[in-house]
């Protein structure tokens, strides 16, 4: 069975997770670092349940932060500088040239604040993905996208607001797996509280037990 390759968009961490800052602004005195902090820890967690899963064979992280590079080479992941520098869905777009350049076969786009992802959830989405010619994976909202899934052919990704009707109007197919970890991306406190709930990774554990316990 060929593996996938997975394309992950870390921001910048000074702009990224804006909507955690009225958790983050209690932290620390509301040090810009306490930001920084959690959002390395979301995505180093969803980086290495990706690498994790036995589906998986290649984790590209697109990013020109230096932090978020560091963290996800130390776990076994490439990186890729975000040249088109045009927001999201560029990223996503080169980061899938690159790895299709590198050879990759099938490609899948992956939300980087999945800190409850589980490596054997990721696994049976993308087995269900690898029988239809593009398909996608729902926020838990069921508005946004958290997975998008090509084994052949352009990734086409339509993430931002509306993403789970811009991709089912592309075409792509809504898997209806449970996968609670896969679901579940943190964009908010509460939705972290949830995430929580569910089991974060190892990171986001360390990070909220030493700064909100």
């Amino acid at each position: 069975m060929q593996r996938w390759s997975v394309v992950v968009p870390a921001k910048r961490l000074d702009v990224a997770k804006t909507r955690l800052a009225p958790l983050t602004a209690t932290l620390s005195g509301g040090a810009p670092a306490a930001h920084r902090e959690l959002v390395l820890a979301l995505l180093g967690d969803t980086v290495a349940a990706a690498l994790a899963s036995p589906a998986v064979g290649l984790v590209l992280v697109v990013t020109d932060d230096p932090r978020a590079a560091a963290v996800v080479t130390g776990l076994g992941a490439r990186t890729v500088g975000d040249g088109p520098g045009r927001g999201l869905n560029a990223a996503l777009e080169h980061g899938a040239r690159v790895a299709r350049a590198d050879g990759a076969g099938p490609l899948a786009a992956l939300n980087s604040d999945l800190p409850a992802l589980r490596s054997d959830e990721l696994a049976e989405a993308l087995a269900e993905a690898a029988g239809r010619p593009r398909s996608f994976v729902a926020d838990t909202a069921g508005t946004g996208t958290t997975l998008l899934a090509v084994p052949a052919g352009e990734l086409d990704p339509r993430f931002g607001p509306g993403s789970a009707a811009a991709h089912a109007a592309a075409g792509a197919v809504s898997l209806t797996g449970r996968w609670p970890g896969l679901r579940q991306d943190v964009d908010t406190p509460a939705d972290l509280a949830v995430a929580r709930r569910l089991g974060v990774g190892p990171q986001t554990t360390g990070f909220l037990s030493s700064t909100v316990g």
